[in-house]
């Protein structure tokens, strides 16, 4: 414990912490939660069809929308710049 009226240190004070170990742990965990038939080419196919799907069947005001997102840089140009019909 810490005295309370210990007169701090002018300068900084060295301080390592090591948390290599933990991070190793962690990764592991995630690794073992994602299960061994995970594949992260199919995840990243899945989500492209969801966000496909998604910007898919709009109508006019939603398209025109879409299209001032894709224009301020908050949503990705896909394609031809128009969302999936």
């Amino acid at each position: 414990m810490s005295v309370p009226d210990a007169p701090r240190p002018d300068e900084p004070v060295d301080f390592t912490v090591d948390l290599t170990g933990h991070e190793l742990t962690r990764r592991a965990h995630v690794m073992e939660a994602l299960g061994a038939d995970w594949d992260p080419v199919q995840v990243m196919r899945d989500e492209q069809a969801a966000y496909e799907l998604l910007y898919s069947g709009l109508d006019e005001e939603q398209q025109r929308l879409y299209d001032t997102l894709v224009a301020a840089g908050v949503l990705p140009q896909r394609g031809d710049g128009r969302a999936a019909a």
